[in-house]
């Protein structure tokens, strides 16, 4: 499958050449705060599938956990991917940024039990207090 994607101000665009496998809400306070949201929709991709057009000098790193580096456009602060040290092989990437439809959908909330106490979970997906 092929994906398209970019951040907020167009600077940074990627596509994704591969499957987008274990969808998942994640309800964990730094997810939380890193997208500014209630939960962040997460899939994992295989790292020799990601591959950045254009603005890859625009991509900063913060280590929000030893050996996790979560990337962002240095310009508009989009959250593009997290990669980890313990696994190179993988990508943690929100699927907030895709252009294009990836015909995936979420199978399950984590993190519940830090959930935003504002935020009511709706829909019938498994609910796990941790991963």
């Amino acid at each position: 499958m092929n994906h398209q994607g970019s951040c907020l101000c167009g600077g940074v665009r990627y596509e994704i050449n591969g499957e987008l496998t274990d969808v998942l809400n994640c309800h964990c306070s730094m997810c939380r705060k890193l997208h500014a949201a209630a939960f962040r929709t997460r899939a994992k991709v295989r790292s020799q599938d990601w591959k950045t057009l254009c603005g890859e000098h625009l991509l900063s790193f913060y280590e929000s956990s030893p050996g996790e580096w979560k990337s962002f456009c240095s310009v508009c602060g989009s959250s593009l991917f997290t990669r980890f040290d313990a696994a190179p092989h993988v990508l943690g990437f929100p699927l907030g940024t895709l252009d294009s439809d990836p015909r995936v959908s979420a199978s399950r909330h984590v993190f519940v039990a830090s959930k935003a106490p504002w935020f009511t979970i709706t829909d019938d997906l498994e609910q796990h207090d941790t991963y």
